[in-house]
C-alpha cells in the first residue's frame, strides 16, 4: 500500500531518499510494467489545476515525489505527513549508484544535441559498473523521429530511462509512450541532464540543505522572477483550499 498526502489534489508519496530509493530498487527488480516516477513542483502543482490530462498522468503515477520546498512548506503549514523534500536530481544521483554498484543499464533522453552523450560519459567515469545504454537529445521533430527513438530504446532494453524534456512535456511525453518502452522505469528529471553534462551548476550545499536552491537560481538568472511568483499563489491557493 502506498502512503500518499494530497496536495491541491495531486497525491505525492511520504518518503525520505532513502525510501524513495528503496522504491525504485524493488521496481527495477520487478518483473513487471513500466513504472512512471515524476517529481511535481508547485509550478506543476498549479499546472495541473487547470490541465486535466496532466492531473490524470500524475494520479497515475507509480511515484511521485515532492521535488519543491514550496510542497514541503504547504505540508507543514497544515500539519501533514510530508516533511522531506525529495528532489529529482538528487533520487537520480542516488539511483546511478545504484545502478554503478550492480552493473544496471540507463538512457538519456532530453537536452540539446550533444549534452546527453557529455552527461553520459560523465556518468560512466562517476559511476563505475554502470551500463550506458544509449542516449538521445530532446529534440524530435514528428513521429518518424519518436517512433525511431522508441526503437533504439526498446533495442538497448535498458533498466532506467531518463526524460529530460522539462515539464509538463516529459510527463506527457511518458504517458503518451508508456505502452511502447521496454524499460523497468520511466522517470522525469528536467534539467538534470545539464547537470551532468556540466552545462548548469546546482546551488551551494548549504542552499540546499536549507531549501533554498530556488532563491540562487533566482540570484543567478533574475529572468526566472515571474516564474518564481507561482510559490506565493500555489501557498495561498493549499491555505485556503478546503
Amino acid at each position: 500500500m502506498r502512503d500518499t498526502q494530497s496536495i491541491l489534489g495531486i497525491n505525492f508519496d511520504v518518503v525520505n531518499e532513502k525510501e524513495a530509493l528503496e522504491k525504485l530498487i524493488g521496481f527495477i527488480n520487478e518483473d513487471s510494467k513500466l513504472k512512471k516516477v515524476y517529481t511535481p513542483n508547485p509550478e506543476i502543482v498549479m499546472l495541473a489545476q487547470d490541465d486535466k490530462d496532466l492531473y490524470r498522468i500524475l494520479e497515475e503515477a507509480d511515484l511521485v515525489l515532492a521535488d519543491g520546498i514550496g510542497v514541503i512548506i504547504a505540508s507543514k503549514i497544515k500539519g501533514l505527513k510530508l516533511k522531506d523534500r525529495v528532489t529529482g536530481v538528487d533520487t537520480m544521483d542516488k539511483l546511478l549508484g545504484y545502478c554503478g554498484q550492480y552493473s544496471k543499464s540507463i538512457f538519456i533522453f532530453g537536452g540539446k544535441p550533444g549534452i546527453a552523450k557529455i552527461a553520459c560519459g560523465n556518468i560512466e567515469k562517476k559511476y563505475k559498473g554502470i551500463k550506458i545504454a544509449g542516449y538521445n537529445h530532446g529534440y524530435i521533430k514528428d513521429k518518424n523521429e519518436e517512433d525511431a527513438l522508441i526503437d533504439k530504446i526498446n533495442h538497448t532494453k535498458p533498466d532506467v530511462l531518463f526524460i529530460c524534456l522539462g515539464a509538463p512535456r516529459q510527463e506527457k511525453w511518458i504517458d503518451k509512450n508508456k505502452d511502447r518502452l521496454n524499460c523497468s522505469i520511466a522517470m522525469g528529471v528536467g534539467g538534470s541532464v545539464d547537470v551532468y553534462a556540466g552545462v548548469v551548476k546546482r546551488a551551494p550545499v548549504v542552499f540546499q540543505n536549507l531549501g533554498l536552491e530556488w532563491f540562487y537560481r533566482l540570484v543567478k538568472e533574475p529572468w526566472r522572477f515571474k516564474r518564481m511568483l507561482i510559490l506565493p499563489k500555489f501557498l495561498i491557493k493549499f491555505i485556503v483550499n478546503k
